[in-house]
């Protein structure tokens, strides 16, 4: 399996992210991100690039639209034993990501607070975290996906170990966890919508 050369870094739970990020740097890996994930690491002093610059699309629709392009998904489904693949996203510019960091807006968090507004639980309903999450596990022989802020340290230290890559088996695992967790986060939404006459 290839190192693991790229991550898109994009989370709503930050804990203990600024770390990992920097351990990923040390280990080689070019930090791509967006909005908060970026400042708070910019901030720290991590060396990353904005989304928005390597897509050449600004974020829009007041931060509703980030990673919805192309360049992101083509990065993320490329598969890199496919000479098709590699042939079509060197045409089009695209590079690959080898890894997602990604945890999802906080929805049932804020639908459990009492008296939100529907309107506030709609703008907590993450689109560009699970189609992310989705495109990078079904492709997971090539891309590692990290939804759970715990596994941190256990990705670095076999990423330390397996000279900057994880194994096929921990991929998996990984991606199992992605689609056990988009199901969970689905139905909170569906079941939300089902009980309330919305605005």
């Amino acid at each position: 399996m290839p190192k693991i050369k790229r991550a898109i870094i994009s989370v709503s739970n930050k804990n203990g992210v600024i770390d990992f990020a920097k351990a990923l740097h040390s280990l080689g890996v070019e930090i791509l991100s967006t909005g908060g994930t970026a400042k708070a690491m910019r901030d720290a002093g991590v060396k990353v690039k904005d989304v928005s610059d390597y897509t050449g699309f600004p974020e829009m629709l007041d931060g509703r639209l980030k990673t919805l392009h192309p360049k992101v998904h083509g990065g993320l489904l490329a598969r890199r034993g496919n000479p098709k693949d590699m042939e079509d996203i060197k045409e089009y510019g695209i590079e690959l990501i080898d890894m997602i960091v990604v945890n999802l807006y906080p929805f049932e968090e804020t639908i459990a607070r009492p008296n939100v507004k529907f309107s506030e639980a709609i703008e907590n309903i993450d689109i560009g975290g699970p189609t992310m999450l989705r495109s990078a596990s079904k492709n997971f022989k090539d891309v590692a996906v990290v939804t759970d802020n715990n596994d941190f340290d256990n990705v670095i230290k076999e990423m330390k170990a397996n000279k900057g890559d994880l194994s096929y088996k921990t991929r998996l695992e990984l991606a199992r966890k992605v689609f056990r967790l988009t199901s969970k986060y689905d139905n909170a939404i569906a079941d939300y919508l089902s009980k309330t006459a919305g605005e």
